[in-house]
């Protein structure tokens, strides 16, 4: 079953049984006997002084500042940023909104032992057993029969199922216990990927097998280091989304992404499988020893990549709210935070270009979004990202000139050099395995481009293959570019 589940189930009729022996259970899922202080987070606007980034984190008595760190490799210590809470109050979080996890899971699952609630929770075993008390004496959960390995088992009483599903009208949220918003702006803020220094050097070596222009990547650079917004623009088939997909690369690290956050004790869902890939790791199996691993409410995930095209609405930049199962979903900046947000083919989307940029003012200028709940309660989440700005269009046609200079950097992509042309050429034909004279790449270039006026795009090469290794199959031709494969290929791809 997924970590994150919105049906509801009714809780199985249970059998009671003896108290005895719980206790040490516990010992068994948790570990009582290290002593280790949660982290401290400040308030968000309190991480800023003088447009400074900065950061607390008193339980590894680090102090991350503003100042930049040019090296990619350095994995990411976890343990440090943040430890397994090892009570209640470390969480974070409040003992009832635990409980109302608690129950929620058990009215799911029917029956479950303490190791197996420490995994649907992502809480350590002494954790959930505090939790489990406390229903308990609230007469919500009940003793079941011990199963074959001695492992208590606990269900839902009558009174624990009406709870349950009570608790289910209000927030259908059924996963891992939440990050509290204070604890995730703190780690978000660490983790940041401007606290990084890219390099021209970097830039080359990412780069290093996908041909683009010097004077290209010596341009985007420094865009990466100013901390604001980039808009790429230029004809369609330039390879603006190919390279801005790419430019995650260079932040190659991993960061820490969690399940989901608590914010006024309302769960919003953060993980997103589709754009957090989680790095496997052996810590992740460790989940009941407090000292040899990190929060498991929290993923380790390559940096996250967001693309957004013409399919964006305004709905989609807000908390959303889902009215059947009860559940709240973290917008798209939300998901994209310590990685890149890309918003392509802009002028396209239902929303205006004026409006779009007009929501994320704020945010450019202060580093700070500010959200809002159901209820109409406001709140603020960091703003860490590098956000990316596509479009085949005009700049000046999109936005006036004031706005257009609060963007900072406007690159504009060109197509191809005849060199850099036949440089894309022949790697896709070994892409395609496909043999080449030098030239049939002179008769494409000579006589087919010029004759039709069309441009060097680095588009072109992949397409133009593609058709012509579609026909050499259909015909069971042998695997080489041909005059009359290049002609078909051509005629077949542009209209007239």
């Amino acid at each position: 079953m997924s970590l994150f589940s919105f049906v509801n189930k009714d809780g199985k009729e249970s059998n009671s049984a003896s108290d005895s022996d719980v206790k040490q259970q516990a010992a068994v899922d948790g570990d009582k006997s290290l002593d280790m202080a949660p982290p401290k987070a400040k308030s968000l606007r309190d991480t800023y002084v003088k447009g400074d980034l900065i950061s607390n984190n008193s339980a590894t008595n680090n102090h991350p500042t503003h100042e930049h760190n040019s090296s990619i490799d350095v994995p990411l210590n976890s343990n440090s940023i943040a430890p397994q809470p090892i009570d209640v109050k470390s969480t974070g979080l409040s003992e009832n909104l635990l409980v109302s996890l608690l129950l929620k899971h058990l009215n799911l699952s029917g029956v479950l032992t303490i190791r197996q609630l420490s995994q649907k929770l992502c809480l350590p075993g002494v954790i959930v057993q505090t939790l489990i008390d406390k229903a308990k004496h609230q007469t919500y959960v009940e003793n079941m029969a011990s199963n074959e390995r001695q492992q208590m088992r606990y269900a839902l009483s009558s009174i624990g199922q009406l709870m349950a599903e009570k608790e289910l009208l209000k927030n259908g949220y059924i996963g891992p216990a939440p990050v509290p918003i204070a604890q995730y702006t703190n780690i978000c803020l660490q983790q940041s990927s401007r606290k990084h220094v890219v390099t021209l050097a970097e830039l080359n070596n990412v780069f290093a097998d996908i041909n683009f222009s010097q004077d290209l990547l010596e341009k985007v650079g420094p865009s990466l280091n100013s901390n604001k917004p980039i808009l790429i623009y230029g004809e369609a088939g330039t390879g603006k989304s190919y390279f801005c997909r790419h430019l995650n690369m260079v932040f190659g690290d991993e960061v820490l992404i969690p399940y989901a956050l608590e914010v006024n004790s309302e769960v919003i869902q953060v993980f997103d499988p589709e754009i957090h890939h989680k790095i496997e790791d052996a810590s992740n199996h460790k989940i009941l020893k407090i000292a040899e691993s990190f929060d498991q409410r929290w993923i380790k995930c390559t940096r996250p990549l967001v693309v957004s095209g013409g399919e964006l609405t305004e709905q989609m930049l807000e908390v959303r709210f889902d009215s059947d199962s009860k559940t709240y979903q973290a917008p798209l900046q939300l998901k994209a935070n310590n990685g890149i947000l890309l918003l392509d083919d802009l002028g396209r989307q239902k929303i205006s270009p004026k409006a779009l940029f007009n929501r994320w003012i704020i945010p450019l200028e202060e580093r700070v979004d500010y959200l809002a709940l159901q209820s109409g309660q406001h709140f603020e989440i960091p703003f860490e990202l590098v956000m990316l700005f596509s479009t085949n269009l005009s700049p000046t046609d999109l936005v006036d000139d004031a706005f257009l200079r609060r963007l900072g950097y406007k690159i504009n992509f060109t197509p191809l050099s005849k060199e850099l042309y036949q440089s894309v050429w022949f790697n896709e034909c070994i892409t395609t395995n496909l043999k080449c004279e030098l030239s049939l790449f002179e008769y494409l270039v000579d006589h087919l481009h010029k004759m039709h006026g069309k441009k060097f795009l680095p588009c072109y090469p992949r397409d133009l293959t593609s058709i012509i290794s579609d026909q050499i199959k259909f015909k069971q031709l042998d695997s080489e570019v041909t005059k009359e494969l290049l002609d078909f290929a051509w005629h077949s791809y542009f209209v007239k």
